[in-house]
């Protein structure tokens, strides 16, 4: 059976640096899943990807030696079994708020005795190169369970989370974790503010010995965090990529027009 690379990468303290689909198309897929990131994460989430189209992302990523992974729409025990069946080999669960979440959350991915993951399914197994049998030996040591941080009550239980054995990584959204972060007049926080958030996540998973990721818009902003200690970034995604691109082009040819931003992730 295949190892994960990239849950090798982390628990090494190597930061892995991968990118978002939200476009759910397979020619785009299979082409950015040999450019060299080592991960590419589905998103469930916020995009109209369905089941069937994220089982043959996760499987043209596979078999392009690139780590599939999916963020799934809530950290339910079915969305989560649903993924990993499909042939993701990590999970990415949104809006972890509590110690109780994360357990569940946890034992959603496992199969027994460490969790409660339901034995079944085909294309797991052909994802990781393995036999039905060795999946379900191995498949415990190899997925990768990813909780997000994106409220201030998930940012005041991250000691408790970050610890739970089973957290491979932690991962914050920085939109939501913004909008979390508003008063109740809906004053959004200063840059100062968020930073010290920022931080705060930071030093519990340092403290904890859990890597802990955020998603970024450029190089530049990825080489700063990683010096800051962050491990699993994520930068852009292939809809930013190819709006940002196009808009580019459109403002190169049509310089005195402003050119909206479409796509913030």
């Amino acid at each position: 059976m295949k190892k994960n690379p990239v849950k090798a990468a982390l628990r090494a303290g190597q930061p892995q640096v991968g990118t978002w689909l939200s476009l759910g198309d397979i020619t785009a897929t299979r082409l950015l899943a040999r450019v060299g990131f080592p991960w590419l994460t589905v998103d469930l989430e916020h995009s109209p990807i369905d089941w069937n189209q994220a089982a043959t992302l996760f499987a043209v990523i596979a078999d392009a030696g690139c780590v599939p992974l999916a963020r799934v729409p809530e950290g339910r025990h079915d969305h989560i079994k649903r993924v990993l069946d499909a042939g993701a080999h990590g999970i990415i669960a949104p809006m972890v708020n509590t110690v109780e979440q994360a357990k569940a959350i946890i034992a959603a991915a496992k199969y027994p005795p460490a969790g409660n993951r339901s034995v079944g399914g085909t294309t797991h197994a052909l994802n990781f190169d393995a036999s039905a049998g060795d999946y379900y030996k191995y498949a415990n040591d190899e997925i990768l369970v990813i909780l997000q941080t994106e409220s201030p009550e998930g940012v005041d239980n991250a000691d408790e989370i970050y610890a739970l054995d089973g957290v491979d990584a932690i991962f914050v959204g920085p939109n939501d974790l913004r909008a979390q972060m508003r008063t109740p007049d809906g004053t959004d926080p200063t840059v100062e503010e968020f930073e010290a958030m920022l931080a705060r996540i930071v030093t519990a998973g340092k403290k904890a010995g859990t890597p802990v990721g955020l998603h970024v818009q450029t190089v530049d902003d990825v080489n700063q965090r990683v010096e800051e200690g962050w491990q699993f970034l994520a930068v852009g995604s292939d809809l930013k990529m190819m709006i940002t691109q196009a808009q580019e082009l459109v403002a190169d040819l049509n310089p005195s027009e402003e050119v909206e931003d479409l796509a913030r992730y």
